[in-house]
């Protein structure tokens, strides 16, 4: 017997599918047949995709600028992974671990190569802040929490040390098997060039739509060479909305051009949450309707792609075997105003409606789920 069966359930292609849950992984999927101790019918008028993963947020409560709940950005709005992107260094990384294992939202964290996290705004002005061995340990402790390690390589956070951050960065990543590395980008020095140059297949620019003059375009709206080079030998690209860290025209520009994201995060804390820009990741995922991408495409950068490049072996796709993580949704086609970083505002035309995240085969209806009494519990 199974634990759960999802009846006609519509996916983002539009075919209708029958998902089977057992010990929190997905059993059978196409036309299920048996009986299950919980059974959901969606007749084909909700949407179904893995669970949504946000690879870029930051919900350490005890953080003094950056922090959040976790179940407050992630089960709540139809997100069932997060990834903390740099909140905490070595020192604070084993607390934020015991804090979030009560969360119905699966946490995992980038740990920040400054062993106080952001605790500052300019945690790398200070290299002795950059303690290799408390890095190399903490990701010993706790390697199936730790996804990568996470660089801040913007003028206001490197000081006077420029590249150097990143370049000690680079050493710890070869040093500790080639984990995933990502870095913000935003004002400089450092140039972005100069960045670019340093980045290897699989590490990630996160903040890659941002309006700053240290952008992805050129002065003539063309990518950056170094850029364009970076991405030949497999950087990839994430959003990191933020709130100050997207720009509508640079970004309609980009996939006017071809340069699509890898992957959609948030970079959502408590503020930005409330007073927005960002409001929720499914709130930054509507946005990307209105610069050209398709409903496949956004789903795609917040499901297999962002379990991809964080190497989330087990999650990311609806196929037997895989973590029973599920977002059930809807699109409006109510217009309703969304705006970016930079202050300009464009009129959605369509928005993702959140209403169920099922985590491990476990359901947890969102927060406009239960405004709309959507499902009975």
């Amino acid at each position: 017997m199974f634990d759960l069966i999802i009846r006609r359930a519509r996916l983002v292609d539009e075919r209708l599918v029958d998902i089977a849950v057992k010990a929190g992984k997905i059993a059978a999927i196409g036309e299920v047949s048996g009986e299950a101790k919980q059974e959901r019918v969606l007749d084909g008028e909700i949407y179904l995709s893995a669970g949504w993963i946000d690879s870029h947020v930051h919900c350490y409560p005890k953080s003094p600028i950056y922090h959040d709940e976790a179940d407050c950005i992630g089960v709540a709005t139809g997100v069932t992974t997060v990834v903390d992107a740099g909140s905490t260094g070595a020192e604070a990384i084993d607390d934020f671990y015991q804090l979030t294992r009560a969360a119905q939202t699966q946490v995992y964290a980038l740990l920040n190569i400054a062993r106080t996290g952001i605790l500052t705004q300019n945690e790398l002005a200070d290299l002795s802040q950059i303690d290799k061995p408390a890095v190399s340990a903490a990701l010993r402790r706790l390697p199936g929490f730790i996804l990568g390690i996470k660089a801040r390589i913007s003028s206001s956070v490197v000081g006077e040390n420029g590249i150097k951050p990143l370049r000690l960065a680079k050493e710890i990543q070869q040093e500790n098997g080639g984990l995933p590395l990502m870095v913000h980008i935003g004002n400089n020095p450092p140039n972005l060039d100069e960045i670019a140059d340093l980045l290897t297949s699989g590490d990630i620019i996160t903040h890659c739509y941002n309006g700053k003059p240290n952008r992805i375009l050129n002065p003539q709206g063309e990518l950056r060479f170094a850029v364009k080079k970076a991405l030949q030998r497999g950087v990839r690209l994430d959003v990191g909305h933020g709130s100050a860290s997207f720009s509508f025209e640079v970004a309609r520009r980009a996939i006017a051009l071809g340069i699509l994201p890898d992957t959609i995060s948030s970079d959502i804390y408590c503020r930005n949450r409330i007073e927005g820009p960002v409001k929720s990741l499914a709130n930054v995922m509507s946005k990307f309707f209105s610069v050209g991408m398709t409903l496949p495409q956004i789903i795609d950068c917040v499901t297999w792609k962002a379990a991809d490049g964080l190497r989330l072996t087990q999650k990311g796709r609806l196929e037997p075997g895989f973590d029973a993580d599920f977002t059930l949704f809807t699109l409006s086609d109510e217009p309703r105003p969304l705006l970016d970083s930079e202050g300009e505002t464009v009129q959605g035309q369509q928005h993702f409606v959140p209403l169920a995240a099922v985590v491990a085969g476990q359901w947890n209806v969102t927060d406009e789920g239960k405004a709309k009494h959507v499902f009975d519990l």
